[in-house]
């Protein structure tokens, strides 16, 4: 669909477009009225399109068959990219994340799980990088003569610093979990989930690696990194490949996942103990 095709274009460009608008008002940039009326009637206009055209996929679901809360979720899916949708949800749980942070709380850690920590070999990285953004924000507040300049970048630096805050706060506040029933989560902050039942998993080890690259890695062998300053400490065989997505919606399959954990030796134990627990229904297989 024509529509459908347009309103994806306007939707991947008109966040960052308001962003921009926004970071200069913040920053208290003197915009001319004539070029403020005309941006935010085109942001409105963009809003109009993608309301008209939600509001026909809306319909056709609900005529279709489906419910309310199913078409418009669909109808969003259609409209609005992946990518787009997913890096908005990843900053609203980083900063969701924050206030977990703040109030000492945990994501999604069942009563009686294990929570495992993974962000030892990270902590001294994310406060040295606090501390050069902060150090970067005073000095460009002395060096740039330009008032709008040193606005506008004070808001992006300002931003940047509590980004880094969030996502530090992310990974600490959604650790890994490990579950009374042997079953697994795995995380990174609010980039990656991936959830392994305890039947998928046939073996589980202790293995030191420092794989290079990026945060995911997935090898030809079917071997998934998940690194965390640049090592990996747990792996876990599975009987099946299983699959997984990346922060931006690219999917993969892996058969052996390797993950960083503070603790690799307690992850194997509660692992271990919660695939080999007697069933608590004695004609069921445990």
């Amino acid at each position: 669909m024509k529509g459908v095709r347009g309103a994806r274009l306007v939707a991947a460009g008109v966040v960052p477009a308001e962003l921009a608008l926004g970071v200069c008002l913040l920053a208290g940039v003197r915009i001319p009225a004539a070029a403020l009326i005309g941006a935010e009637g085109a942001v409105l206009a963009a809003f109009v399109l993608e309301a008209v055209v939600l509001g026909r996929l809306w319909r056709a679901g609900r005529q279709g068959g489906s419910g309310r809360r199913e078409s418009l979720g669909t109808a969003l899916r259609a409209v609005v990219p992946e990518r787009v949708r997913r890096l908005l949800a990843h900053e609203v749980r980083a900063m969701h994340s924050l206030g977990l942070w703040l109030l000492r709380r945990r994501h999604a850690v069942p009563r009686g799980a294990l929570a495992v920590p993974y962000t030892g070999p990270q902590t001294a990285m994310m406060y040295g990088l606090l501390f050069v953004s902060v150090v970067e924000t005073v000095m460009l507040a002395l060096l740039i003569p330009w008032p709008a300049v040193h606005r506008i970048m004070l808001v992006l630096d300002v931003y940047g610093v509590l980004l880094v805050l969030a996502l530090h706060a992310s990974c600490v506040t959604r650790p890994h979990v490990v579950g009374v029933d042997g079953s697994l989560r795995i995380r990174y902050g609010a980039l990656f989930d991936l959830r392994v039942p305890a039947a998928a998993i046939t073996a589980v080890r202790v293995e030191r690696r420092f794989p290079e690259g990026g945060l995911i890695q997935l090898h030809a062998d079917g071997v998934l990194d998940l690194a965390v300053g640049s090592q990996t400490t747990v792996a876990v065989e599975l009987t099946a490949p299983l699959c997984f997505v990346r922060p931006l919606g690219g999917r993969g399959q892996a058969r052996v996942v390797r993950f960083h954990a503070d603790d690799p030796g307690a992850v194997v134990a509660a692992l271990t103990r919660g695939r080999t627990a007697p069933s608590p229904f004695p004609d069921l297989p445990g």
